[in-house]
């Protein structure tokens, strides 16, 4: 029986190709919509980490609650605390820090590789596996034996070696594949001769949100020999991922490294004053938390849009029945059951859902490609996003529920006939007398869920707006950026003169008007807090605060377009060993000295000595947004390149004129001519430093905008739809009505105000529930509020044109009936 409904439903669709295109293709935009960025968030989101048992990994992260500092690393000291005390609840923690550094190619050349340096336990505690070799052991993390005393007799005690393992891509990249690799020591550029003990098996990967800074893909792991010493506990980088025991939970995990964080603030003064806790959080909650809410914004968007799609089909259905009440009558007269006339329909529903399935499965995957073109290179597991079974999984069962969505009502209607009308010949205008109201409802169902991402829409693109029109303290335009890795001399004379020689053969190059560097770059990465206070400080830690740094060289400011708002920025006679002055941005001079000039006036500041000490402010600065376009971040403050030594500025700038691209390749051949021995990196024009910046909002205002486009045709459509079908039932009445000396215009305005009338109802609900819903987005807007008003009534009247044109056409066909006409044709 239901293979023989199964082929009735082919044959009746078969015979309306029209329609079954119309409800086939609006149900193939939801399904295809919802299951490409299912696809996404399956990878981003619920598909566990790669790693053994990664329901029991968490992450711990040092939170300095009197600084407002988040996910701070640890330092070697901290983290031995933490690991040692806390083995009733975890299995053990591993820690990890990544790097660059510049090492031989196989011409001998010098290449950028990447490194991390983990503990011992690393590999075992993920559950990565060698191809080759063998693991880290205790014995690879002792610690170094200290220097010997001053004075002291006798040769020092040798070094222990350093123990590496490689990648397996590096391993055959560089290496050739060759197993004899094993055992031998590391070509390096420097003292370092690590001895290689292991190769990594292919595709082990580090899972960290970008703003930790961690590479995702090391190709030399380095075993770190952690030593212990209770005056280095400002030296933190230690990156910390911790496995529970069986049975413990989160919370008993939490308590346990609480109670750590208590003991170390009761005994140091700077975890006291810091306000240091530890916060644990399930590592795959850590990696995507960023990016979650932006993904389950678009998984909203899209499952509104589905719902759309399915009121749109049930429309198509009730109107199709009400066109099929003739034929169901006669179908109910012979012996058909009501539940027969119901799973007929239902069959038909389920293979307009089938096909509309397959043809969103097409949709996603001609879509993926360009879904993972536009994604923001930040999307954790960027690389994974794919159409796999639990994908599948998700198609099929959208598209029961679609089908149930859209087929229940309209088989429930088509299964009540008023008979004996029908067959009388009134059904035409007096049959199935309710689907119009429930078409009616459906369709302020389609405007509400609509408007709400329209509303969604427009608020992203004024975020976009907002994000494109951010001031972030300097000018992008015009400015070239790159790295200079490697090379430096021995000592910060050499290292001072190197700098200065590359200074000088920049500003040689046609074309440039001005070259700095600084360490780190605005929006670059890199930026970590240090401690700084008013001299009040020094009496009372707790009045330290936290504030980002650089390291510039002398023209820095000009070369950016800082503004200076007081006093002056560096000389070359600042850039000198003993110069303890700095710049501070408007932020930091405002807090130091809420009540006075700053220039003149010292602070304290911690960055290369044990404690703070205090610098001489000489020049007030604007604020830079150094790590974000959408968030102001934290006070800054500037010191010379030679303040620590000298060398240390490796971030390059060169303004220029006209498209500063074009120098890419001069830059290159100066730097190469100056040292063969050093890496020009990461060279590309600032502006593409900020489009980076605004590339995930780029990428949810872009899907969140489509969709709000689909939404908006598929609820005009579904508008027109409902009052061409009301037209065509009321013809007779129109036809009475102009008899009786209606105008046409009259006839107009009355189906246009039916039209703006469900429209306003539709909107009315719309504007409830997007209050309540764009609340969830808070989080991705940028200067502008969830509930922002001018975008509210953007909307409302972008609607209001768009209901007025799909009433048109209606209206325009009811005031061109001719009232004889109509009424002999009823």
């Amino acid at each position: 029986m239901p293979l023989q409904d199964l082929k009735v439903a082919a044959r009746t669709l078969r015979k309306n190709p029209v329609f079954t295109l119309a409800a086939v293709v609006t149900i193939a935009l939801g399904i295809g919509a919802s299951t490409a960025i299912f696809s996404v968030t399956n990878a981003v989101l619920l598909r566990p980490l790669p790693y053994k048992n990664p329901a029991q990994l968490v992450v711990a992260c040092m939170d300095l609650q009197a600084r407002h500092v988040r996910d701070f690393p640890f330092s070697n000291e901290d983290f031995i605390d933490m690991r040692d005390q806390t083995t009733s609840a975890f299995q053990g923690f591993a820690g990890v820090f990544t790097g660059r550094a510049i090492l031989p190619a196989l011409d001998g050349t010098p290449e950028q590789v990447r490194i991390a340096v983990v503990t011992t336990n690393f590999f075992r505690l993920t559950g990565a596996h060698l191809a080759l070799g063998r693991d880290f052991t205790a014995q690879d993390g002792l610690p170094q034996p200290p220097p010997p005393p001053p004075g002291a007799q006798g040769a020092p005690t040798p070094r222990l070696p350093t123990m590496a393992i490689v990648s397996y891509s590096y391993f055959e990249r560089r290496f050739g594949g060759n197993p004899a690799i094993l055992g031998h020591v590391m070509p390096t550029q420097g003292g370092l001769k690590p001895v290689i003990v292991g190769v990594l098996a292919p595709h082990f990967q580090l899972y960290f949100p970008p703003e930790a800074q961690v590479l995702p893909d090391p190709q030399i792991w380095f075993a770190n020999r952690l030593s212990y010493n209770n005056q280095n506990r400002d030296s933190v980088s230690i990156h910390a991922i911790g496995r529970l025991k069986p049975g413990v939970t989160l919370q008993q995990a939490q308590d346990a490294v609480s109670r750590v964080a208590a003991v170390a603030r009761q005994h140091f003064l700077i975890e006291r004053t810091a306000g240091y806790a530890i916060r644990l959080e399930p590592l795959l909650g850590y990696v995507t938390s960023q990016v979650r809410p932006a993904i389950e914004a678009l998984m909203g968007a899209a499952i509104f849009l589905l719902l759309i799609a399915c009121a749109n089909v049930g429309n198509l259905l009730l109107v199709r029945a009400s066109v099929r009440e003739r034929e169901l009558a006669v179908r109910a007269v012979m012996g058909a059951s009501r539940w027969r006339l119901i799973r007929q329909m239902l069959i038909e529903a389920l293979l307009l859902a089938v096909l509309g399935a397959a043809g969103g499965l097409l949709l996603a995957w001609a879509g993926m490609h360009e879904l993972l073109a536009i994604a923001p290179a930040t999307l954790p597991r960027l690389a994974s996003i794919r159409i796999d079974g639990p994908v599948l999984l998700f198609t099929a069962i959208a598209a029961l529920v679609a089908a149930a969505i859209f087929g229940t009502l309209s088989a429930w209607r088509a299964s009540r006939p008023e008979t004996l009308a029908v067959l009388r010949g009134s059904g035409r205008t007096e049959g199935l007398t309710h689907a119009g109201m429930t078409r009616r409802v459906v369709a302020v169902i389609e405007v509400a869920l609509a408007f709400v991402l329209l509303i969604g829409s427009g608020l992203m693109f004024r975020s976009f707006r907002d994000l494109e029109h951010t001031n972030p303290g300097f000018d992008p335009q015009g400015l070239l950026t790159f790295q200079i890795l490697g090379g430096r001399g021995g000592n910060p004379a050499a290292r001072a003169a190197e700098v200065r020689q590359t200074e000088q053969a920049l500003e040689a190059i046609p074309g440039v008007q001005s070259v700095s560097a600084a360490r780190p770059l605005p929006l670059a990465g890199g930026f970590s807090p240090i401690r700084w206070g008013n001299l009040d400080a020094g009496q009372n830690a707790s009045l330290y605060q936290a504030t980002d740094f650089q390291f510039v060289l002398p023209g820095y400011f000009e070369a950016m377009h800082i503004p200076l708002l007081a006093g002056r920025t560096f000389t070359e006679a600042d850039n000198q060993p003993g110069r303890n002055v700095v710049v501070v941005d408007q932020e930091l001079a405002h807090k130091a000295f809420p009540r006075g000039d700053a220039i003149g006036k010292q602070i304290l500041i911690r960055v290369a000595t044990p404690q703070p000490v205090p610098v001489e402010i000489i020049g007030v600065v604007a604020h830079t947004r150094d790590e974000s376009l959408a968030v102001p971040g934290r006070e800054q403050v500037y010191f010379t390149d030679a303040y620590v030594g000298s060398g240390v500025v490796n971030n390059w700038v060169i303004r220029g004129t006209g498209n500063v691209a074009g120098l890419s390749n001069e830059v290159r051949a100066t730097i190469k001519r100056l040292n063969p021995n050093v890496l020009v990196t990461g060279i590309q024009p600032m502006d593409a430093l900020v489009a980076t910046m605004q590339s995930s909002t780029r990428f949810s205002l872009l899907l969140i905008g489509v969709f709000a486009v689909i939404a908006l045709l598929l609820a005009a459509v579904g508008l027109y739809g409902v009052l061409a079908t009301a037209v065509r039932q009321r013809t007779a009445e129109f036809g009475v009505r102009m008899a009786l000396g209606s105008e046409p215009g009259g006839i107009f305005r009355l189906v246009v105000g039916q039209g703006l009338r469900l429209t306003v109802t539709g909107i009315i609900a719309g504007l409830v529930a997007a209050v309540a819903l764009t609340r969830l987005i808070g989080s991705l807007l940028v200067g502008v509020t969830p509930t922002d008003p001018a975008t509210f009534a953007a909307m409302v009247v972008l609607f209001f044109v768009i209901a007025a044109l799909a009433s048109w056409l209606p209206a325009w066909r009811a005031s061109r009936l001719d009232p004889n006409a109509a009424l002999r044709e009823q």
